[in-house]
């Protein structure tokens, strides 16, 4: 059974302020059309929103009260109270004096300087958005599983199985042994084999990739701690998933696609999780970082290249 929003963030402190429109962005897509309506205007206009009851703000989206009280609870907060003190905290920071934020739209006639300053803000914007809204309680389970894995496989697709190679390098690096699987045959042909003290990790933006989907299911199945590194949170690969990893869900625009705008925050997490689990493998990961970087150090050497 896939769990709905509610429950994958049940348990979980109501967000920061800062945090907010992170968490509009990334479950907007799970809501209904009424809720999504809510979300905008408290993500849009916080100060506005944190003077009116709920009353209020129900006439100003056209819902009812049951749709505020129903999106303040997806959002995190224990009630309606709980969202407005948010919004009035984030309507606060917003008034302290912080540079407006600039539109991350391209237009094929933007001169290339723009296109630079909108990316990075975009980039910006969207490694901050991330980490707003990862559940570090999450992120520590998954890392102490991965710091006492026997074997990591790594399921991705597209973009995503790059990030996948990305994560399976950096471990490979300080001693473990992980594997990157973007072919589905070889992916699920792997994950018959994996068992307890195994972790299978599968990364997709939509949450939906059949490829990544199976062989998390199969690695689930089979006994091993599974991880799920999406932009949906109620996605179908996360009934699947032990740990959930949210990223987030960038905007979009016929230049910079999807593709493109969650390998950002994917990457955020994978470095998150390569990190931590250093930190718990310090004493080995040094020694096989130390000894990699000794194999590989006649190939930067000017002698080395000229062999």
């Amino acid at each position: 059974m896939t769990p709905n929003v509610k429950e994958i963030f049940a348990g979980e402190a109501p967000p920061a302020p800062a945090a907010l429109a992170a968490k509009v962005r990334t479950l907007a897509p799970s809501m209904t059309r009424s809720m999504q309506r809510v979300a905008e205007a408290v993500a849009g206009d916080p100060a506005g929103c944190a003077a009116l009851t709920v009353t209020g703000l129900a006439e100003l989206t056209g819902t009812s009260e049951a749709t505020v009280v129903r999106t303040a609870r997806l959002l995190g907060y224990p009630g309606y109270r709980d969202l407005r003190l948010a919004l009035a905290g984030l309507a606060a920071q917003q008034q302290s004096g912080r540079a407006p934020a600039v539109t991350a739209d391209i237009s094929v006639d933007d001169p290339i300087a723009d296109v630079v300053a909108k990316l990075a803000y975009d980039e910006q914007q969207t490694l901050a958005d991330t980490a707003a809204g990862l559940d570090t309680v999450q992120l520590g389970a998954a890392v102490t599983a991965l710091a006492a894995a026997r074997r990591i496989d790594i399921y991705g697709v597209g973009a995503s199985g790059l990030v996948a190679q990305d994560l399976a390098q950096k471990l490979l690096r300080i001693g473990l042994i992980a594997h990157p699987h973007s072919d589905p045959h070889l992916a699920v042909t792997n994950a018959v084999q994996l068992r307890a003290k195994d972790v299978a990790i599968a990364i997709t933006h939509s949450g939906s990739t059949g490829d990544v989907i199976e062989p998390l299911r199969v690695a689930f199945e089979r006994g091993a701690t599974t991880v799920a590194i999406t932009g949906r949170p109620d996605g179908p690969v996360t009934q699947y998933a032990d740990h959930i990893l949210t990223t987030s869900t960038a905007h979009e625009s016929e230049l910079r696609p999807a593709a493109m705008s969650s390998r950002t925050s994917q990457l955020l997490v994978v470095d998150c999780l390569f990190v931590g689990v250093a930190q718990r493998t310090y004493e080995t990961a040094a020694s096989a970082l130390s000894a990699s970087y000794e194999a590989l150090a006649h190939r930067h050497s000017p002698r080395g290249r000229m062999r």
